[in-house]
C-alpha cells in the first residue's frame, strides 16, 4: 500500500469519463488498497480513482453505520430516493464546502476487487458519497451543483447544530 497525492481542481483529469475496469488483477487491487490508505490519511469520507489521477471506474467509500471501507469497480446507480441536502467538500477542493441536494437513499450495483457483482444501499452521508464519488468517475465536481461556497462561519455553524442534534 502507497500514499498517492490528491490532484486538485484545475487538474485535467477530474474533469475526463474515467473507463470501466476490465482486469481485476494485483495493479487494481493495489490501487484499491492506495485508495483507503491515501483516504485514510487525508480524513475522508470518500475518494475516486480520478482524484489520484488513474481514469478508471473505481473509488471507495466510508460506511457510515460500519466505518468500514467499500470498494466500489465499476459501480452504476440503480435507485434512488428522497432528498437530502447539506454542505459538502472534496478532497480536490481542499478547504471548500458548498450545500448540495442529493438523494436521502441510494442503491449501487458494482463489482467487488475479484469481478463479482454486488449490490449496496447507503442512507445520509453513505448515500451522499456513493453520489459524490460516482460523479468523479464522469469527470464532475460537487462544485457544478452548488451556488456559492459556504462561508467559514456557515460551516461551523451547521457542524455545530449537527453535533448538538446527537
Amino acid at each position: 500500500m502507497a500514499l498517492r497525492k490528491i490532484v486538485v481542481q484545475g487538474e485535467s483529469c477530474l474533469n475526463k469519463v474515467c473507463r470501466p475496469v476490465t482486469e481485476f488483477n494485483p495493479r487494481l487491487h493495489a490501487l484499491l488498497d492506495d485508495l483507503v490508505e491515501t483516504l485514510t490519511n487525508a480524513g475522508g469520507a470518500g475518494l475516486a480513482a480520478p482524484q489520484v489521477g488513474v481514469l478508471r471506474r473505481t473509488c471507495v467509500v466510508m460506511d457510515e453505520e460500519t466505518g468500514n471501507f467499500i470498494e466500489l469497480v465499476n459501480p452504476e446507480i440503480i435507485a434512488e430516493k428522497g432528498e437530502q441536502t447539506g454542505p459538502e467538500g472534496c478532497l480536490s477542493v481542499p478547504g471548500k464546502w458548498g450545500l448540495v441536494t442529493r438523494p436521502s437513499y441510494v442503491r449501487v450495483r458494482a463489482q467487488d476487487r475479484n469481478g463479482d457483482f454486488f449490490e449496496i444501499e447507503g442512507e445520509g452521508l453513505t448515500a451522499r458519497c456513493f453520489c459524490h464519488e460516482l460523479e468523479h468517475l464522469d469527470g464532475h465536481l460537487y462544485t457544478e451543483h452548488i451556488d456559492r461556497f459556504l462561508t467559514d462561519e456557515e460551516v461551523e455553524e451547521y457542524f455545530g447544530q449537527e453535533e448538538g442534534a446527537d
